[in-house]
């Protein structure tokens, strides 16, 4: 059986303990809603390609000011045509895939909302977007 416990020592059990639980959250990075920072012909291209593999090589299309003003993405899928350019079907099925800028640390990710999937945009240079002011008032 355990001998009685030494209070004299609790304390210093206490603080070795927060400092071990201080550096495992302090070393995670938050992620922050953020926006392309300086945006160039690199990393609108950097950004396609990681939207072309995150929708299974699918061909995109986005505006030049993309995750600019906004850290919300929206990907709609192209309805499938015929020749003459009408839609082949009367209903589009596909549901629009959105994606959110962040940065974490001092990378930039693209994630997929749906699922959590990350990509590294490593030539982009990203900020923290400013904050929505409260609405109703």
């Amino acid at each position: 059986m355990a001998g009685p416990i030494n209070l004299a020592r609790a304390p210093l059990l206490f603080a070795l303990f927060a400092v071990i639980c201080g550096c495992q959250t302090s070393s995670a990075q938050e992620d922050v809603p953020a926006l392309i920072a300086h945006p160039t012909a690199q990393t609108r291209a950097e950004l396609l390609r990681a939207l072309t593999e995150a929708l299974d090589g699918a061909t995109v299309t986005i505006a030049d000011d993309a995750l600019t003003r906004e850290n919300l993405l929206i990907i709609e899928r192209k309805p499938h045509r015929d020749l003459r350019g009408r839609p082949l079907s009367g209903r589009d099925l596909g549901r629009p895939e959105p994606f959110r800028l962040v940065r974490s640390g001092s990378q930039c990710f693209l994630v997929r909302e749906r699922t959590g999937e990350r990509w590294l945009l490593q030539k982009t240079t990203c900020a923290p977007a400013a904050k929505a002011p409260p609405r109703g008032r």
